[in-house]
């Protein structure tokens, strides 16, 4: 099962991850984070099929924190590149887009891209905060 959503910020985009750590019975099978000068794009892949009532319960989560986003061709293969194996580095490359994170969700890896875009600013816009 796949889900690909637009969130407006930063913070939206780390409930997604804490939720998906406390959700241990969910078959997690990777988290894409790209961030785009108007927002994030977040997709989530899991191994298997869910019941429907987790899909219905995690769309509504989704659905409170952004809309589902449809991609244009450039991010379509770069989020394809990533799923096949390419480095996150590789795709960035390729199509500049700019990848936070891909795999595990990783907190970590999104604050850290948000305190060094902040510093080389000199000022926090909105979809960081």
């Amino acid at each position: 099962m796949d889900y690909l959503y637009y969130l407006a910020n930063a913070s939206l985009t780390l409930r997604i991850v804490e939720f998906l750590h406390v959700r241990t019975q969910l078959p997690l099978g990777f988290m894409t984070v790209i961030h785009r000068l108007d927002g994030w794009v977040v997709r989530v892949k899991f191994s298997q099929p869910i019941d429907a009532m987790q899909d219905g319960d995690f769309r509504s989560f989704l659905n409170e924190l952004g809309i589902p986003y449809d991609p244009n061709i450039r991010v379509k293969m770069a989020l394809w590149g990533l799923e096949n194996g390419q480095s996150p580095v590789e795709v960035m490359k390729q199509y500049q887009i700019a990848v936070i994170s891909h795999g595990r969700p990783d907190r970590i890896e999104i604050e850290a891209f948000r305190e060094q875009f902040v510093q080389g600013l000199g000022y926090c816009p909105e979809t960081l905060a």
